[in-house]
């Protein structure tokens, strides 16, 4: 085995599953179990390395995310593996540094991107990795600088501020088509690791509040419930955050029946 296959194996490692229980063994999500064997790919949601060049070796299918990624060489020699944007593609060079080149694959601080500009991998804090905008086919806008924060339009429609030090990859993430894909038969979902969902309206009343009554009866109840009981329409579920003070818009509403 070759230096780099040897680098590269360190990229890919074998991730336990918990079939949605929890560390004490009882089942905390539903619907969860079996599914295909994956491997976990190791991704660069950072800035490492700062400064230094690279070169897109390769662009692979990831099984554990949307998008795809992009094997990058660097000029120090390390091999990492970064979230592949659109229009990218082998033997493309990238950077990760404050100030670079707009182009897809460069990452840099929000501050130093002008305004119009579409970003993905975006992180929320000036020394912190990537965690939003990282799904297949997404993109932010940077809609405006302000002193110390930068306005971005969210994928959501949602217009939220995030601090202008920190990073962010040009360009909307790759796979926009996987927005398409049809789940054609049960046995792919559950290869994905998802068991079946009964309807609570063919339970026993002991099992759900939807369930009883004969043949093909109604819920029989003013609102749908959940299994424990809980209201689950037109009820809200989100919690205030602290982080609401940096929303300057809401995401609109989706109207039912609508995309």
């Amino acid at each position: 085995m070759n230096l780099k296959a040897k680098k590269r194996k360190k990229l890919i490692t074998p991730v336990k599953k918990h079939a949605g229980r929890s560390n004490q063994g009882k089942i905390t999500v539903r619907h969860r179990g079996g599914g295909a064997k994956r491997l976990y790919r190791v991704v660069e949601f950072g800035q490492d390395p700062v400064d230094i060049q690279g070169e897109v070796v390769s662009l692979e299918y990831d099984p554990g995310r949307t998008a795809n990624i992009a094997l990058v060489k660097y000029e120090n020699g390390a091999l990492k593996y970064i979230i592949a944007p659109q229009k990218i593609k082998e033997g493309d060079k990238v950077i990760t540094s404050k100030k670079a080149e707009i182009k897809p694959g460069n990452r840099m601080m929000l501050k130093n991107i002008p305004v119009g500009t579409v970003v993905h991998n975006i992180a929320l804090h000036p020394d912190g990795k990537g965690k939003i905008v990282r799904s297949a086919g997404s993109g932010a806008t940077v809609l405006a600088q302000e002193e110390k924060m930068t306005h971005l339009r969210m994928p959501s429609r949602e217009v939220r501020k995030v601090v202008s030090d920190c990073f962010a990859s040009i360009g909307e993430v790759s796979n926009p088509e996987h927005r398409y894909k049809k789940i054609k038969k049960a046995g792919i979902k559950r290869k994905m690791g998802r068991r079946p969902v009964v309807r609570g309206s063919a339970m026993n009343p002991v099992d759900h509040p939807h369930g009883g009554g004969e043949g093909k009866a109604p819920i029989g109840m003013p609102s749908p419930k959940t299994p424990w009981g809980k209201k689950a329409r037109g009820v809200k579920t989100r919690k205030r955050k602290q982080t609401d003070r940096y929303i300057v818009k809401r995401a609109a509403k989706k109207r039912r029946g609508k995309k």
